[in-house]
């Protein structure tokens, strides 16, 4: 069952499926531009994910396109075609709180990528924890090309993907690379036949949203805030992730389904 959520927003709606409306996908719904991100769109980009975030019932979020030939071709240059020095100073206010209110979201995020998905439109996939693409998918970083740089994440979250000597050779060189290509790198977290992306990313989302809400958003904390220090502090890391679930109640009920032989009923609380 999947429901419409009024958000209020023009470029953006918000969809909510299973009956608890544990899953809430994000569609860029911007046809006219192949979902190029104006100003606008990226705040309302940036106020509907600071919503989810505060919402205690989503457990998992896709983010998906309502075309198939295209995810997000990147930033509005023809919006930007006639910007001032401060128009552009503002917007780039908008843009960076728009990617932080992506990174703040505590629970998985998975990008379903289809089309083209270009500069702020791979970059939006790759402020996601996982990113489903599709055959058809075609990503790529060509900000230089327009004399530019990536500046939504993309010098360093590609990096930490794929490792900095394909990142640089990406970003430098302007290249656009096939869906094979891109997860051969290690840049997809699973690959999709042409038209399943959606369905892919829905049903690793459904997955998830299925599993303890306490463990999974702790885990994502854990993946999250150890992958940029040493293993000794990502250990501690861990471990504090895994007091902060061990002694939840979303543990006591889990281990009792286990031995019970039936679904656990997640209280989702610490």
């Amino acid at each position: 069952m999947a429901e419409v959520v009024a958000g209020g927003f023009e470029h953006v709606r918000l969809v909510r499926h299973g009956e608890a409306g544990h899953v809430v996908e994000v569609v860029l719904d911007r046809p006219d531009a192949l979902n190029a991100l104006s100003q606008a769109f990226a705040a309302e980009l940036r106020d509907a994910f600071v919503a989810i975030a505060a919402n205690p019932v989503v457990r998992a979020v896709v983010l998906s396109s309502s075309q198939d030939r295209a995810f997000c071709v990147g930033a509005d240059l023809k919006e930007r075609n006639g910007f001032t020095d401060a128009q552009l100073r503002g917007q780039r206010v908008v843009y960076r709180a728009m990617a932080r209110a992506f990174l703040d979201v505590p629970v998985p995020v998975v990008a379903a990528v289809a089309g083209y998905a270009l500069g702020g439109g791979l970059e939006l996939a790759l402020l996601c924890d996982l990113l489903v693409a599709d055959t058809t998918a075609v990503l790529g970083l060509p900000e230089v090309s327009v004399g530019v740089v990536p500046g939504l994440g993309g010098t360093q979250l590609l990096s930490r993907r794929i490792g900095l000597g394909r990142a640089s050779d990406l970003i430098l060189t302007a290249r656009r690379l096939t869906a094979a290509e891109a997860d051969g790198m290690g840049l997809l977290s699973r690959l999709a036949e042409a038209g399943q992306a959606r369905t892919v990313a829905l049903d690793v989302a459904t997955t998830i949203a299925g599993h303890s809400p306490v463990g999974v958003r702790n885990a994502k904390r854990a993946v999250r805030l150890g992958f940029d220090t040493d293993l000794a502090s990502g250990l501690e890391i861990e471990d504090g992730a895994w007091r902060a679930t061990a002694f939840s109640a979303d543990r006591a009920e889990g281990v009792a389904a286990f031995n019970e032989k039936r679904r656990p009923v997640w209280p989702g609380t610490p």
